[in-house]
Formats: structure tokens, sequence, C-alpha cells
């Protein structure tokens, strides 16, 4: 069973000691084991053990009576990001052939992926998690008292999927406090929470971590982050979700931050068939678009939640940096904001 960098390696690489989040994000969905138990060394080394009668059994009992769930044989959640109820943009019908409930996403494929130009004409690639809200989902991650590291093994705990009121791609890191003999996974929902009575503090941390179906694929990252699907826990079920850390995020006034993008379409809005609908103008025999973002990954005041602007098509062949596209004549602005976590700079 593959895994995802330990957490040291991880935080070392984000830049975030302490990171809260890290807990549940180290483990990418292996659908299961067959007679082995993956450990993590203390250098960082990943080692198959045997299965034992412990590690088979779906629930044990901690000393508070508390059940510890085995995520490996936990229930798992049925996600659907292209029903009516979820979907923005990008919602499934009979023509457009967007993947039906709970079947796996290819997001290396179009509609998903998109390729435009950064603020000085450097192509840029980014995918397409559709509108988002600047206002971030909680996240649940487990520290024992005394601890500044997650508990080892604990899945994040989140409280909202795809198509439910208040589901968002990114998430608002809460820091929960169990005691010290707590046992990893003993908790699987928020309602675990509640009921424990356990203490809850707010962070002012971001994480860009979009629920998807299992088996889903994203192979593409800015750097050398990990690519697999990493699971969490929803109402006691185990859910799937990538991770995007190609920059750290922090609230600002309480929201998700925001960045601009420029972009056109093959029939502009307000047109039959305009907008979205119609699809990115490309270059002929391309799939460059002249879509421009004015931040990368490194820049100061970099967020994948873009703020959508929309220009003339009749400017598509003079658009090539941000300085063309600010030039250009703008038909909207804050059309949406949606989720695009840049991939690749070229």
């Amino acid at each position: 069973m593959e895994r995802t960098p330990t957490r040291r390696q991880f935080v070392a690489a984000t830049g975030l000691a302490g990171a809260a989040f890290l807990a549940g994000c180290t483990a990418p969905s292996s659908g299961g084991s067959s007679g082995t138990t993956t450990t993590e060394s203390m250098d960082g080394e990943m080692t198959e053990e045997p299965m034992n009668d412990e590690t088979m059994t779906e629930e044990t009992m901690t000393d508070d009576g508390m059940s510890a769930m085995d995520p490996e044989s936990a229930p798992r959640v049925e996600v659907d990001r292209f029903s009516e109820a979820a979907g923005t943009l990008m919602v499934r019908t009979d023509e457009n052939g967007l993947p039906g409930p709970n079947e796996p996403v290819d997001f290396d494929q179009g509609p998903f992926i998109t390729q435009g130009f950064g603020p000085d004409g450097e192509v840029v690639r980014y995918y397409n998690f559709d509108v988002q809200s600047t206002t971030p989902a909680p996240i649940y991650v487990l520290f024992r008292e005394g601890e500044d590291a997650p508990v080892e093994g604990q899945l994040n705990v989140i409280d909202t999927i795809p198509g439910d009121d208040g589901y968002n791609d990114f998430w608002h890191v809460h820091a929960v406090t169990v005691p010290e003999d707590y046992e990893a996974n003993a908790v699987t929902s928020l309602a675990d929470i509640g009921d424990s009575g356990y203490e809850i503090t707010e962070t002012d941390m971001l994480v860009n971590c979009p629920v998807v179906p299992d088996d889903s694929t994203a192979t593409m990252r800015y750097g050398d982050e990990d690519t697999g699907l990493v699971e969490g826990w929803y109402q006691g079920q185990v859910v799937s979700y990538f991770q995007f850390t190609e920059a750290s995020l922090a609230m600002t006034d309480g929201n998700v931050p925001l960045s601009p993008i420029y972009v056109t379409f093959n029939v502009n809005p307000g047109e039959d068939g305009g907008g979205p609908p119609s699809g990115f103008v490309t270059e002929e025999g391309s799939e460059q678009t002249h879509n421009v973002v004015a931040t990368l990954p490194d820049d100061s005041g970099y967020s994948p939640l873009w703020f959508v602007n929309i220009y003339d098509n009749a400017d598509f062949g003079m658009v090539s940096d941000l300085s063309s596209a600010t030039n250009a004549e703008q038909l909207a602005s804050g059309a949406a904001n949606v989720n695009c976590p840049i991939v690749s700079v070229e």
C-alpha cells in the first residue's frame, strides 16, 4: 500500500510546522489490504507486517467505551460532484457525459484541466473543480493533550460532502483536543466529537481538499506533492479527497482569499449558448487558451480560488499576459469564484 510523505517531510516541504491538517492527509486510499498492514518507522521508512486478529477487527473498544473503527473495513461514502445539488458549471446532462454518481473521475482529461497563461506569459495548467464559496467548511484534526502533532493514524473528520449544504473544497482547520489515552479512529464523525465534549480550537489555516469518488485520479501537482487520494471520516464512513498544497493558505477576514483570472469563451456571455457552455477559446489545433491568471503559487497573494473576469473573445488574439488581459474589453467582473489549483508553470 503506497503512502504519502511522512508528517515531518510534509511539514518541511510546505513550511507549515505544526500544521494541524496533516493528520489523515498522509495516507492515500488503497481500497483495502490482503494480509499485510503498512507502518511508518521513526525515520519515515514504510514496512509491511502481517495482519493479526486485532488489525483485522473492524472495531475495538477503548477504555472510555468508545469503539475505534478500522478505516479499511468501514463503510465508504458515495460522492457525486456533478449532481444539480453539487455542481454549478459542471452539472451532468445526457449531452455532456460527465461521470455518474460515485463513478471515478479522471481529472487529467477535459473539461477538468485547462492550459492558460501566467502574469508574464508563462504557460500554466490548472484543474477545474467548479464554483466554490468563499466561506470554508470546517475540518477537524485530533491532538492528544500535551502533544503538538496530530494523533497518528487518525483520519480527519468532515461533516459535509458535495451536494450537502455548506460543502466547500476549502476547509478551515479546527484542532480537537482528546485525552492522552485516546485511541485513533474512536472518533469518526462530528457527532462523536460533540458527544465526547472534546475542546475545539479554531485555527486560521485553510486547506484545499476536494472530496471526490473513490479511485478518482488527478496526477499533476506543482512541485513534488503526492497525488494520491487521502482518506477522512464523514458521519462514520470513509471519504476520499485530493490535497493541493502548492501554496500555504490562511483565512482573510474569515474567508477564503481570492485571486483574479481573466477568461474568454467561444461565444460571449449574453449571446445564445454563450459563456461556459460554449467552452474556452483555444488556439487552432491546440489546447492553449488565452485565460490569464494574475498570480502563481510562489507569489504572495496567490490563491487557487479564482475571481473570474470575462473578456470579449474578439480580443483573444491580443491577450498573452496579465497586462494584455486587463487591457482587453471586459464583459463581466466577478462572474464566479472557481477552485482551480495551478499544477504546472513553464
